[in-house]
């Protein structure tokens, strides 16, 4: 079996750039993949996944704990999903969802698990 290794590009985008660069995307006729978000020390990076023809594209955006970023719902009405999960696990503001669940949208025992600014470490496993 030969394994198929396909090309991505990533590009980091300034918060200022996200929307421009993202319609510039959706014109062009690539279709979002997924919106995922990690912390990086301190800050967070929050990929945004593209794929046109099999061929992905990356738009890799870095903020701050205390940085909103605009929602790219309004190019692509489906990622208010992720944009929701993004604000509910890590705390990000999203400013403009066309879906805006208000922090409901997933339920989790601690507000934001995932916030770089969250003390005390994660809690131990609870399955015996």
């Amino acid at each position: 079996m030969t394994m198929v290794h396909e090309e991505q590009t990533t590009m980091a985008v300034a918060r200022e750039d996200l929307l421009n660069e993202v319609e510039r995307l959706k014109t062009d006729g690539y279709r979002l993949v997924q919106i995922g978000c990690t912390d990086i020390g301190g800050a967070y990076e929050i990929n945004y996944s593209f794929d046109k023809g099999y061929q992905f594209k990356n738009l890799r955006l870095t903020v701050g704990p205390d940085e909103e970023v605009a929602s790219i719902s309004g190019i692509y009405w489906g990622a208010f999903v992720y944009e929701n999960e993004v604000h509910d696990l890590f705390g990000i503001p999203v400013t403009g969802i066309n879906i805006d669940f208000k922090g409901t949208f997933i339920r989790t025992a601690t507000k934001y698990p995932f916030s770089v600014t969250r003390r005390g470490g994660d809690d131990p496993c609870q399955n015996a």
